[in-house]
């Protein structure tokens, strides 16, 4: 049984430095697994947790000085009992669904959508101490269509293991044709659309050079047999890359495509710049915030993003033609880019401070 008012011990215990005393514990829910963004976050977050003694539990009827939420969880009650102990509740807090509001995605889709909006709200606006949005674009995107938040909010870009993540390793990078890899959780049902602009690009491209477009993601096969058509280039599927293993990739080519309208915070993206990847995309979502400088190349979308209208093709592969051209200059500033930004050290410790501070 636990005692009321445990968590609020265990913080006035912590030394003023911030948790020395008494080792801290962070309860994250829900244990999300499987190859999307939200999974990589969480393992790389744990991570950097234990390597500073910080305890991780998944139990929410544990005892804990702060619950991180991934977005959201069907776990409403005990999340308010945790709260009510005083155990500090803290939202990360992804893009909202509205792919569904453009273009029919099937029932299944559509209810999930719905439903996830409304759980995030609801946390959002009753259950949570402090909020973490993961770009400027998200948290301008939440006070737009919901308001302010009651709580506290604050900004953290998401970051990255730049040890694993690095441009320093084995690869494959062709030399007689230039590789397009496009990594994406999904790019199946309502999600499509970035499947078709990369499929665009490739054949813009394909008409100056020989080109590989690698997809790396779930594509319903209906979508796949229908671009297999095509005969201007070289085209390969690949389900799921194990995390060890996607560093090799990406050294292995010469551009990451950003697939997906208006991104959060794509944890792909930065993925890649680790790894010295220059990035291509259009400028919509918060690829403005994460790819800067010679990290890569943004192209007007030339139309409605939020309508899902057709895009300016050309004008992405003009930006794509850029990097291709001074491909290792782009290398070498995508890594640094990285570097300056995206540390899992700097990310971890600004999480701490929203958490136990």
């Amino acid at each position: 049984m636990l005692v009321e008012g445990e968590a609020r011990s265990r913080r006035a215990l912590r030394s003023a430095r911030g948790y020395n005393i008494l080792m801290p514990r962070i309860c994250i829910i829900p244990r999300v697994e499987g190859f999307g963004g939200v999974t990589s976050f969480r393992l790389k977050f744990e991570k950097g947790l234990r390597a500073r003694s910080v305890d991780v539990t998944y139990d929410l009827n544990q005892s804990s000085d702060a619950v991180l939420v991934l977005a959201g969880t069907k776990k409403l009650l005990p999340l308010w009992k945790a709260r009510s102990r005083g155990g500090r509740i803290v939202q990360r807090l992804d893009g909202i669904n509205w792919v569904h509001r453009v273009r029919w995605a099937g029932f299944r889709y559509t209810l999930r959508a719905f439903y996830g909006n409304w759980n995030l709200s609801f946390i959002r606006a009753r259950l949570a101490d402090k909020v973490v949005y993961q770009s400027q674009f998200i948290k301008r995107w939440w006070e737009d269509w919901y308001g302010e938040a009651r709580a506290p909010s604050s900004v953290i870009l998401n970051g990255v293991d730049l040890d694993h993540y690095s441009p320093v390793g084995a690869h494959e990078r062709p030399t007689d044709f230039y590789r397009l890899l496009v990594v994406e959780g999904s790019l199946a049902g309502g999600l499509d659309s970035g499947l078709f602009y990369s499929v665009e690009l490739a054949k813009q491209l394909s008409k100056k050079h020989n080109i590989e477009l690698v997809i790396v993601g779930n594509v319903d096969a209906r979508a796949k047999n229908k671009v297999q058509e095509q005969k201007d280039f070289r085209l390969r599927f690949i389900n799921s890359v194990p995390r060890e293993e996607l560093p090799f990739l990406e050294r292995s080519s010469h551009i990451l495509f950003s697939a997906e309208v208006n991104p959060p915070c794509p944890n792909s993206v930065i993925e890649a710049l680790a790894c010295g990847l220059p990035v291509v995309g259009f400028d919509t979502g918060s690829l403005a915030e994460i790819v800067q400088g010679n990290a890569g190349r943004l192209a007007p979308y030339g139309a409605n993003p939020w309508k899902l209208e057709r895009p300016d093709i050309p004008s992405l592969a003009e930006a794509a033609e850029e990097v291709l051209r001074d491909n290792e200059r782009f290398r070498k500033s995508a890594r640094e880019r990285a570097e300056s930004v995206f540390g899992l050290e700097k990310m971890t410790e600004e999480y701490l401070k929203v958490l136990l501070s």
